[in-house]
């Protein structure tokens, strides 16, 4: 690896660090909070679905601002526009306000997601190009995943620990200041290589030249359509999974003022995807091809959401929790290097936001029903209906298989990004 692509990993990891760590620190609390606020189950989950509807409206005009103004612009903007929708969450729950408060405030912070989302990634694969990367990008991708468990790990903790000594309104605080840092850090060392927007074109031209391209190589590209038409059952109901889990563990703990259990609990997905995320190179070299892996990383996903929906213990659900989440982060670098694989660098972004976008459609929809079958059924219920959703996601992963992608074969040679 050269010295100037060593650089650029160590500044897509700790960027990867602060962005996790700053975002982490309400992750073990966000639904307890909004339960605290006044909202029930069904309302706090439909906050999070609006979330996930400002990050559908958003992802591709965000993505277009990647593509045309630079990578590095967009993380910027993300940056403080989640800081300041961060403080605007503070505000909604300091004053106790109504429901359609959180809609406006949920959709905002969304907005600011947006912006990372394809922007980080784009950046990273097209200045590793540049700088002659000749490794597998599961390398890079695994060594990320590894990163945001440990900061995913030491927020969470430190978020229901303060929660727990404070309230539940101060992470979200914390969650602003590390922020501004992480602005800070991404203008001092977060370049733009390999990639020259061209600022000079009028806008709407530029938008249209850039979104006629995305289509292209996303929705036109077939082995990307399969895979993105697959993220609404998997990344929608990954959502829910996660957030229903705070208060889920409450209940099996017995206590539902034990804030900390729910930080706690965060930390055991954090360290599951840590161990995931050291494990992929060694799970790339089990398979032949990509698609095989996410098809058996499916299977088994939805078997453990079948098995914490039964399981009724809270140690036993913990230790399931803990093998999806693994499961997970293992699985994720290799789709990741699938779709980068096949995708122009030109659209990059745009296409990496629509795929996002695709999966927080899905959440738009299934958090509000699977936070209703909760207020109606229980928990347990839930996580039933979510292996049922998740399940719909693998008939489309085959037939992505079946498009032998040139991005699918798992090789012993470096990836071209």
């Amino acid at each position: 690896m050269t010295d100037t692509a060593r650089r650029v990993v160590r500044t897509y990891l700790v960027l990867t660090v602060l962005t996790t760590l700053a975002a982490s620190f309400i992750w073990g609390v966000n639904t307890l909070f909004l339960l605290d606020a006044g909202l029930d189950n069904t309302q706090a989950f439909a906050a999070n679905a609006f979330f996930t509807l400002g990050m559908v409206l958003f992802e591709i005009p965000t993505g277009v601002v990647a593509d045309t103004r630079g990578r590095r612009y967009s993380f910027l903007l993300g940056t403080f526009s989640l800081l300041a929708s961060t403080v605007g969450y503070w505000v909604m729950w300091a004053t106790r306000a109504p429901f359609w408060g959180w809609a406006i405030a949920s959709v905002l912070i969304g907005l600011g997601f947006t912006f990372f989302s394809g922007a980080t990634e784009a950046w990273l694969v097209d200045a590793l190009a540049a700088a002659g990367f000749t490794g597998h990008l599961e390398t890079v991708f695994g060594r990320a995943q590894v990163a945001t468990g440990v900061a995913m790990l030491g927020g969470s903790v430190l978020g229901g620990v303060v929660a727990q000594l404070t309230d539940l309104g101060t992470p979200y605080l914390l969650r602003a200041g590390l922020l501004l840092v992480t602005a800070l850090v991404a203008w001092r060392w977060m370049h733009d290589l390999g990639f020259s927007p061209d600022r000079t074109a009028r806008p709407m031209k530029a938008v249209r030249a850039v979104l006629a391209g995305a289509v292209d190589g996303g929705l036109r590209n077939r082995p990307v359509r399969w895979l993105m038409i697959a993220a609404p059952f998997t990344a929608g109901t990954g959502i829910y999974i996660f957030y229903a889990l705070q208060p889920y563990l409450l209940q099996l703990w017995g206590d539902p003022t034990a804030f900390s259990v729910a930080g706690l609990a965060a930390a055991l997905v954090a360290g599951s995807q840590v161990v995931g995320g050291l494990l992929v190179a060694q799970v790339r070299r089990l398979f032949r091809r990509r698609t095989d892996a996410l098809l058996l990383g499916g299977v088994l996903g939805t078997g453990l959401l079948v098995a914490i929906g039964l399981a009724g213990g809270f140690w036993l659900t913990l230790v399931l929790v803990a093998g999806w989440s693994m499961l997970s982060a293992m699985i994720s670098p290799l789709r990741q290097s699938f779709i980068n694989g096949v995708i122009p660098s030109a659209q990059r972004a745009t296409v990496l936001s629509f795929d996002s976008l695709m999966g927080s459609a899905g959440g738009v929809v299934v958090q509000p029903v699977l936070g209703r079958v909760a207020d109606v059924s229980g928990y347990p219920m839930s996580y039933l209906v979510s292996a049922g959703i998740q399940a719909i996601a693998l008939p489309f992963v085959l037939l992505a298989r079946r498009e032998h992608a040139p991005s699918d074969p798992i090789t012993a040679d470096g990836d071209a990004a």
